[in-house]
């Protein structure tokens, strides 16, 4: 299996900054694209941002210019550093990983447990 551990969530007031990483293990042969969603209270989940496995990025709108997302191919690590967080950003962060467990499978897509990012003065 694989699984997926985030960290680096918590409150911070509105203006401030938070990193989040999310550490890849388990039966991995190759990870292709990683990527933060998030959902908040009573709304859907939604891509924050995600890279591949050559460092090509796309991000939502919303978080564009506040956020980068980055990646340690190494580690199998996803990195998201979050700055001028705005009470909007709460949510609950989660990451997701397209991983290919043994050569010449499919990629199939996990999921971490999630991390609770809390915006608020």
């Amino acid at each position: 299996q694989v699984q997926l551990v985030e960290s680096g969530g918590g409150l911070v007031q509105p203006g401030g900054s938070l990193g989040l990483s999310c550490a890849a293990s388990g039966s991995i042969f190759v990870i292709y694209t990683m990527g933060w969603y998030r959902q908040a209270p009573g709304k859907q989940r939604e891509l924050v941002a995600r890279i591949t496995r050559g460092a090509s990025t796309n991000y939502a709108d919303s978080v564009k210019g506040r956020f980068t997302i980055s990646r340690d191919n190494a580690k199998n690590t996803v990195y998201l550093q979050m700055n001028s967080l705005k009470p909007e950003d709460t949510a609950v962060y989660y990451c997701n990983a397209d991983v290919v467990r043994e050569l010449g499978y499919p990629s199939l897509t996990f999921w971490g447990q999630g991390t609770q990012v809390t915006v608020s003065s």
